[in-house]
């Protein structure tokens, strides 16, 4: 999809949502256009639906990948012209992709959108629990229920999904994935580019390297050093299916 003038004059002439970010004790009014057209980026979107402070302008993606000019009736422009349409000094951007390579596409995507003259946005989930002693980088979104004890701190590009636990002082480096439910304990060092399943629990002072692979429901105690992958098996099927085990049970 190429964009014409008359394309890009319309675009400009409609007055799109604002997107609001606390910023102390007063409010920032920017705009937002949001990297991607896939899953995370729907989540995103129906989350900002519940925010009344957030609103979003409109979507980007590569050229290749659009297979329209709208997601969810909000305007979608390719990357490579997403400037000639959302001016870099009128409008933030934040990347919503998931964690594809280790991450390495985002952070990608993200030095590119700066190199385009973009400020990245965050977003913390007002039912998040964050105090005012945690530190956030940009282009990082904590999920609803996540929980950053004092004193945490996220680097760039962190995504913090439901119920998860970022213990107190402790470090998430850059483009880090942390799934639902997991625990990074206190003062814990997580090193750029990791990924941590469903129910990952890490341990307390440790150090987890650059690149690592923590699997849903592993458990690491000491540190680890980088491009470690930790994973746990399944859970073995019973040996009765399912009608006979409740017909047992029905006996007991």
């Amino acid at each position: 999809m190429s964009l014409s003038k008359q394309n890009i004059a319309e675009f400009q002439r409609l007055n799109y949502n604002i997107y609001v970010i606390s910023v102390g004790k007063g409010l920032v009014m920017k705009k937002i256009v949001v990297f991607g057209v896939g899953k995370i980026a729907e989540v995103f979107l129906s989350l900002a639906g519940d925010d009344p402070e957030l609103a979003i302008a409109g979507f980007t993606c590569d050229r290749a990948f659009m297979t329209g000019s709208e997601v969810h009736g909000l305007p979608l422009v390719p990357f490579e012209d997403v400037e000639t349409v959302f001016a870099p000094a009128d409008f933030t951007m934040l990347v919503a992709i998931g964690y594809h390579e280790l991450n390495l596409l985002r952070a990608e995507r993200c030095a590119q959108a700066q190199t385009k003259g973009y400020g990245l946005a965050s977003w913390v989930s007002p039912r998040a629990h964050v105090p005012k002693s945690c530190t956030i980088g940009k282009n990082c979104v904590v999920m609803d229920g996540a929980s950053l004890q004092p004193y945490a701190q996220l680097g760039d590009d962190v995504f913090v999904w439901n119920g998860a636990v970022i213990g107190h002082h402790s470090t998430i480096g850059d483009h880090c994935w942390v799934a639902s439910n997991c625990v990074i304990s206190s003062t814990a060092t997580v090193e750029p580019q990791c990924f941590f399943g469903v129910n990952a629990a890490i341990g307390h002072g440790i150090t987890i390297g650059a690149r690592s692979i923590v699997g849903a429901g592993a458990v690491i105690t000491h540190s680890a050093s980088a491009d470690g992958v930790y994973v746990v098996g399944d859970t073995p099927r019973f040996r009765l299916d399912s009608q006979r085990f409740m017909r047992i049970a029905r006996l007991l």
